[in-house]
Formats: structure tokens, sequence, C-alpha cells
């Protein structure tokens, strides 16, 4: 059996934690493996599947309220010992800056674009298996 990777998906808005998990699909790139989502809405949430651990990628919404993507990610990198890799979703390119500051892996746009978001994810997917391996 081919293991599973975790991802975790924090978004308040619950069609963007399902345009994730569309855009993704079961595998987003031939050479990655199979993904399992964790969906969480808040996050206290976020920061409890973290600590269990075995969360391989989070993908983090930055629009979301009251704790948006990008603080989290900042706060998640600063206090989660290997942090995995995160993927940030922003509104709109000229937030890219704030991605950067955040410390954010990678960011795509929303909405969520299928082929840019399986391409990110892949390619975070792929850095965390050199990590592991």
């Amino acid at each position: 059996m081919q293991p599973t990777a975790t991802v975790l998906v924090y978004s308040d808005d619950a069609n963007t934690r399902e345009q994730v998990r569309l855009a993704a699909g079961h595998r987003p790139a031939a050479d990655v493996p199979p993904v399992q989502f964790l969906e969480c809405a808040t996050l206290p949430a976020v920061l409890e599947a973290l600590d269990r651990g075995g969360v391989d990628v989070c993908v983090l919404d930055g629009e979301t309220a009251p704790a948006g993507g990008m603080g989290v990610c900042r706060q998640i990198k600063d206090e989660i010992f290997r942090c995995p890799p995160v993927l940030l979703l922003i509104g709109r390119p000229q937030d890219a800056w704030l991605a950067t500051w955040s410390r954010a892996d990678a960011a795509v746009t929303l909405p969520v674009e299928p082929v840019e978001f399986a391409d990110a994810l892949a390619a975070l997917l792929r850095t965390r298996d050199c990590v592991n391996a």
C-alpha cells in the first residue's frame, strides 16, 4: 500500500475548502503520494492538528476571519518545530509581499485555479519528501 500525504486545509469558508480538495484531487501529480485532507475552520483546530503531528503540507486561506492565514502562517512558522511547508491562498496577486512576510513557502490566488494549485501543492509535497528522506 502506498503511503499518503496529509494536507491540512484551513479556511472558515467551506466552499474554499472544497475548491482546494477538488483542485488537488486524489493525487496532485503522478510523482507524489495520494493526499488525504484534514479540514480546519478555526485557529485552535489548526494548532491542535499540528501539535498531534503527521501533517505534510498546510494550505492556509489568507482571507479567513478572524485569524487570517497569513498571521497563522507566521505564528506556526515561529511556534511549530519542523513546521510543514505552507501554501497560502491570497486574495489578489498584489498580496504576494504579505505571503513573503508570513514566511509562506508558496502562494496562489483565490479563487483556486486547479492546475496552478495542484502544481504548487505537488512542489511542496516533493520538498517535504526530501526533508523526510
